[in-house]
């Protein structure tokens, strides 16, 4: 008897979950090169006749990991760019979901490996290459537009916003090839990497009705001189 559609649509896309996956890991533990096609198919545990129904090349399964992985971080920066939250609570908000993403997701330290060893790579294929050119700067600008607009009203430590959004990326990429090298591991809390950043690392809503206390105690001093 005949497979419905929806269970065929679910089976095909647990394959290519499979494929990329195992593929993601061959591909940042051993590059491009040194991976074979049969090597892909018997780490996602299956033929490679049956792998290529589903990408013609090993090339082309590598073109597709990068691709996925600048539109799902890029997706996520984007939203966060145009959120209304105030600059330090985006700052945290990025912070606390790529720490988290690392925590929960078996695979995102491989990603990041991956766009790094590609990302510096002249082996790769050009269609890999041309989606890096065009998307790898939008996590930096981002995140420096933010930090920029932090510094202006005061949350944000002073600097160059480009350098430090530099070095915010730098040590989100660090510890995620970390966990892509010693396997799972329990990332560290947002707050320490937020007093590299912040003025004052109380959270927004804390520092709002810290200054709302000092302002009413400065006014009784003022009212109590008057008196």
């Amino acid at each position: 008897m005949p497979r419905p559609a929806e269970q065929n649509r679910r089976l095909r896309d647990a394959r290519r979950e499979k494929i990329l996956s195992a593929a993601l890991r061959l591909f940042a533990g051993q590059g491009l090169a040194a991976t074979r096609i049969s090597d892909i198919a018997h780490a996602a545990g299956m033929s490679q006749g049956l792998l290529y129904h589903y990408w013609p090349s090993k090339e082309a399964i590598f073109t597709d990991l990068i691709r996925h992985a600048f539109a799902t971080l890029n997706a996520a920066v984007r939203a966060l760019d145009q959120s209304p939250l105030p600059p330090g609570d985006k700052l945290r908000l990025a912070t606390g979901k790529l720490l988290q993403g690392l925590s929960d997701h078996p695979d995102a330290g491989f990603y990041h490996l991956l766009i790094a060893q590609a990302t510096a790579s002249k082996a790769i294929p050009a269609a890999a290459r041309s989606i890096i050119d065009k998307e790898n700067q939008l996590p930096y600008r981002v995140i420096g537009r933010i930090i920029k607009a932090g510094q202006r009203d005061g949350s944000l430590l002073a600097g160059n916003p480009a350098q430090m959004a530099v070095t915010f990326w730098a040590v989100i990429k660090g510890l995620a090839i970390h966990q892509a090298a010693h396997g799972k591991f329990k990332p560290p809390k947002a707050d320490i990497l937020m007093r590299i950043f912040f003025a004052d690392p109380t959270p927004s809503a804390e520092i709002s009705g810290v200054r709302e206390i000092r302002k009413r105690q400065r006014n009784s001093v003022l009212s109590s001189n008057c008196d």
